[in-house]
C-alpha cells in the first residue's frame, strides 16, 4: 500500500507545470520567455522571410525552363493550294520547350544577392534585439517582484511588533498598569499594519502576475522565483565612464549593428539602381514542333508531321537602353536619398544608446550612494528602536514614542529594500550593456 500510494505522489508531481515544482531563475525566466514571446516569433518569421528572399535572388542566375502547348482551331473561307478560295476548317497543334539565361544584367543579380544577405543579417540583429528588450523585461519584472516579496515581510514583521505590543498592553490593562486608550491605540495600530500587509501582498502577486504574463505563462498559481544568493551589490563603478562603455556597446550592440548592415544594403540599392544604365544580354534556347490539318484533305499522321517539322533554335538577345522617361535617373536620385537617410537613423539608434548608458550610469552612480546611505540609516533606526524599546519595557517611554520609533525603523527597511534592489538593477543594467549576460 505505502509503494502505491508513493507512485500516486511521484505521478502526481511529475503531473505538475515546471512553474509549480521549482523556483525560476532569473536566467530561465529570460530563457522562457525567449522560447515563447510572440513578438520574438514575429521577428523570427521576417528572419526567415529574408532568408527566403536571399534564396530567391542567388537562384536568378539560374536558366529557367518553360514548355508551352497550343491548339487551334480556324473557320470560314480560305485560300487553297490551287490559289481559289473555299470554306474550309483547320486544326494547328503546336509543342515548344525553352530556356533563357541571363548572360549579363547590368550587375545587378550580384548586387541583388549582397543586399538581401545584408537584409538577412540586419534581420537577425533585430531578432538579437527584440530577445534583449524582453531579457530587460523580464529582469526588471524579476527585480520588482523581489523587491515586493521583501516589503511584504518587513510588513508581516510589523504586525508581529504590534501584536506582542497589544498582547503587553492587554496584559497591563488587566493589571490596571496601562490605560484602555492606550490599548485603543496600540489596536488600531495593529489594525494599520495588517492594512499595510494586505496591501503588500497584493502588490507581490501583482507583481508575479506580471512577470507570468511576460513569460505568456497560462496562470500565475504555482509561480515563483528564486531569490539571488546575495542580494547585496558588490560591484564597483571605479574605471567605468559613460563614453568607455558606449564605445563597448558600438561594437556589440544588435541594433547598431542592424542599422550599419542597412546602411550598407542602401549603396547596394544605388547600384542595383544603377544597372538599367547598362544593356543587358540573355541566352536562349528551345525545342518545337507542331501539326497542321486542313478539313478535306489528306494530310501526314500527328506522329509524321511531328517528326518532320521538329526544329531546334538558339539566340542571344541584347536590350540597350537609351531613353527611359528619366526613369532610371529617378531610380538613382531616390536610392541615394533612401541611403542619406539610412545614414541619419544610423545616427539616431547611436545617439539614443548613448542617452541610454548615460542615464543607466548616472542611475547606477546614484543607486550606489543611496543604498550605501540606507544601510546607515537603516541600522541607525533600528539601534534607535531598539532602545526605545527597552525603554519602553521598562515604563520610561511612551506608546507614543515607541510607535513612532518602530515607524521610523520599518521606514528605514523598506527604504533599504527598495534601495538594494535599485543598485543591483542598475549595476546589471549596466553590465549588460558592456555586452554581459543579465544575471544576478
Amino acid at each position: 500500500m505505502k509503494k502505491i500510494l508513493a507512485c500516486l505522489v511521484f505521478a502526481a508531481t511529475l503531473s505538475q507545470p515546471l512553474s509549480a515544482q521549482q523556483s525560476w531563475s532569473l536566467r530561465q525566466c529570460c530563457d522562457y520567455a525567449i522560447e515563447h514571446n510572440i513578438s520574438i516569433k514575429q521577428k523570427d518569421n521576417q528572419r526567415k522571410q529574408r532568408d527566403i528572399q536571399l534564396s530567391t535572388a542567388k537562384n536568378s542566375r539560374l536558366p529557367d525552363l518553360s514548355a508551352s502547348a497550343s491548339e487551334s482551331f480556324s473557320f470560314g473561307r480560305g485560300l487553297t493550294l490551287d490559289n481559289t478560295y473555299t470554306n474550309r476548317s483547320t486544326t494547328s497543334t503546336s509543342l515548344s520547350l525553352g530556356t533563357t539565361v541571363p548572360l549579363f544584367t547590368g550587375f545587378k543579380i550580384p548586387n541583388q544577392i549582397k543586399l538581401n544577405q545584408l537584409n538577412l543579417e540586419a534581420a537577425t540583429q533585430d531578432l538579437e534585439k527584440a530577445k534583449n528588450d524582453i531579457r530587460m523585461q523580464v529582469a526588471k519584472a524579476y527585480v520588482q517582484i523581489l523587491y515586493d516579496t521583501e516589503i511584504a515581510e518587513v510588513a508581516h514583521r510589523q504586525i508581529t511588533i504590534d501584536s506582542a505590543q497589544v498582547a503587553r498592553l492587554e496584559a497591563f490593562v488587566q493589571n490596571g498598569k496601562a490605560s484602555q486608550a492606550e490599548l485603543s491605540q496600540q489596536q488600531s495600530t495593529l489594525a494599520q499594519a495588517h492594512l499595510t500587509a494586505t496591501q503588500a501582498d497584493n502588490n507581490l502577486q501583482l507583481s508575479i502576475l506580471a512577470l507570468s504574463q511576460l513569460l505568456e505563462l497560462p496562470s500565475p498559481e504555482g509561480f515563483s522565483i528564486a531569490r539571488p544568493a546575495a542580494t547585496a551589490p558588490t560591484a564597483s563603478l571605479a574605471g567605468f565612464s559613460p563614453d568607455a562603455i558606449y564605445q563597448e556597446a558600438l561594437a556589440m550592440k544588435p541594433e547598431v549593428q542592424a542599422e550599419q548592415l542597412r546602411l550598407t544594403a542602401s549603396e547596394r540599392n544605388i547600384k542595383i539602381a544603377k544597372a538599367a544604365l547598362y544593356p543587358t544580354l540573355n541566352f536562349s534556347a528551345g525545342l518545337q514542333s507542331n501539326y497542321y490539318k486542313t478539313n478535306g484533305v489528306q494530310a501526314d499522321p500527328f506522329a509524321t508531321q511531328m517528326k518532320n517539322n521538329f526544329s531546334q533554335y538558339i539566340g542571344f538577345n541584347l536590350n540597350v537602353p537609351i531613353f527611359t522617361r528619366f526613369q532610371t535617373r529617378n531610380s538613382i536620385r531616390s536610392a541615394r536619398i533612401d541611403r542619406e537617410n539610412q545614414v541619419l537613423q544610423l545616427e539616431n539608434v547611436k545617439k539614443t544608446l548613448y542617452k541610454e548608458i548615460q542615464q543607466v550610469y548616472y542611475n547606477a552612480i546614484a543607486a550606489d550612494s543611496k543604498y550605501h546611505s540606507s544601510e546607515v540609516a537603516a541600522q541607525s533606526s533600528k539601534d534607535a528602536f531598539t532602545l526605545v524599546q527597552a525603554k519602553y519595557e521598562n515604563g520610561k517611554a511612551t506608546i507614543t514614542e515607541f510607535n513612532e520609533s518602530k515607524n521610523n525603523y520599518l521606514k528605514a527597511e523598506s527604504n533599504l529594500v527598495q534601495a538594494r534592489y535599485e543598485n543591483l538593477y542598475q549595476q546589471a543594467l549596466l553590465d549588460f550593456y558592456r555586452g554581459r549576460e543579465l544575471n544576478f
